[in-house]
């Protein structure tokens, strides 16, 4: 017998998923688990048998209730579903889905349109911060259609913007987890830090690459790609997360000298292969590293002495920018707090169907 979940598949920024009110998912977290594995058609290379789209980035879920936390409006919970394993890791935050919580919870009921534009508060449960979305609703109706372009996404679409209040130590609770702007991890300088998701940044030259190379290119490297894990694991424990050896996260970022008239170029892994564009909280983490000195980023920032305002961040298809407001009062700058402008497309709505022997 099968159960019928509703169900609305969105685009978020450049990543793509189905959202889910929490209401119709099971509570317990292993049979919910269990449900989002057989709607994404995980573990298989092609997701054959479920809706995801065979990448990681578009096996993405975002489920979203009316929140009890002070201050907010929904809690949104992000669940990276992989695609060739049974594992669902609900550790990170990903802001490019983040983009389409808004639009959804307006439309599910959840919050109440205003016009021209709603302010959504956002409590993202993964890293207990919070999120302000500011929504296109002219006429009390989310608005879809738009000329804001985002690299990474085809069409343009309405702007939605985001901005991130809290996001400083979001899972270590640490900015700099291991207390230093520059560690040395197997012969490899490296900056750990946790802002918005947790983030270990080498220099693309360590590697011996120019950091232009394409993510083909850069995956096709499997010696690369090893050593890169090597650190990353590494990393997690100096970090004060144990083994991630299952996790997503501490993601690996290269860095390199902008070449397109940007502030900071920056290749991300999702961990295991490199992003076709850029994730929003890993954008978060590498401006405000840009911002610290001594760490890698600050490295290859231009112009030199960058402490807050825009940072242009080159990626393999194009470009993101962080709108960073910084507190340089001390003896270097805080973040307070960082915007993005992203975009969102509900795809359809409809009813998903996964075995009923899943929720009993």
């Amino acid at each position: 017998m099968q159960r019928r979940i509703p169900c609305v598949l969105m685009r978020g920024g450049t990543s793509r998923g189905p959202y889910f009110l929490a209401s119709d998912l099971p509570a317990e977290p292993a049979k919910r688990d269990a449900v989002l594995l057989a709607v994404m058609g995980s573990p298989h290379a092609l997701q054959v048998d479920g809706i995801g789209g065979s990448n990681t980035l578009t096996s993405k879920v975002a489920i979203v209730s009316r929140s009890q936390q002070k201050g907010a409006d929904v809690d949104y919970l992000f669940a990276q579903v992989s695609v060739n394993e049974a594992f669902v890791d609900t550790k990170p935050n990903c802001g490019n889905m983040l983009a389409g919580v808004g639009p959804f919870a307006i439309e599910s009921g959840l919050v109440k349109a205003q016009s021209p534009t709603t302010l959504v508060r956002i409590y993202n449960v993964n890293t207990e911060t919070l999120i302000e979305a500011i929504v296109q609703t002219p006429g009390g109706e989310v608005q879809y259609e738009g000329s804001q372009r985002i690299d990474g996404v085809g069409d343009p679409a309405a702007p939605i913007k985001l901005t991130f209040l809290d996001a400083l130590g979001a899972v270590t609770g640490k900015l700099l987890p291991t207390g230093n702007a520059l560690d040395t991890i197997q012969g490899v300088d490296a900056t750990c830090i946790d802002m918005a998701m947790p983030l270990v940044l080498m220099a693309a030259e360590a590697f011996g690459k120019t950091g232009r190379e394409t993510p083909g290119e850069l995956d096709a490297d499997r010696a690369m790609m090893q050593r890169i894990e090597a650190i990353r694991l590494e990393a997690g424990k100096r970090m004060g997360m144990g083994d991630v050896s299952k996790l997503v996260v501490p993601k690996p970022a290269l860095m390199s000298r902008p070449a397109q008239g940007g502030n900071i170029a920056s290749r991300y892994f999702t961990p295991h292969a490199c992003h076709k564009a850029h994730a929003v909280t890993g954008a978060l983490a590498v401006a405000t590293a840009a911002a610290l000195p001594g760490t890698v980023a600050n490295r290859f920032v231009e112009p030199r002495g960058f402490s807050g305002g825009v940072l242009v961040i080159e990626h393999p298809t194009g470009r993101i920018e962080v709108d960073l407001v910084t507190d340089r009062s001390g003896p270097a700058p805080v973040v307070e707090r960082a915007s993005f402008v992203r975009t969102a497309r509900r795809i359809f709505d409809g009813h998903v169907h996964v075995p009923q022997a899943l929720f009993d």
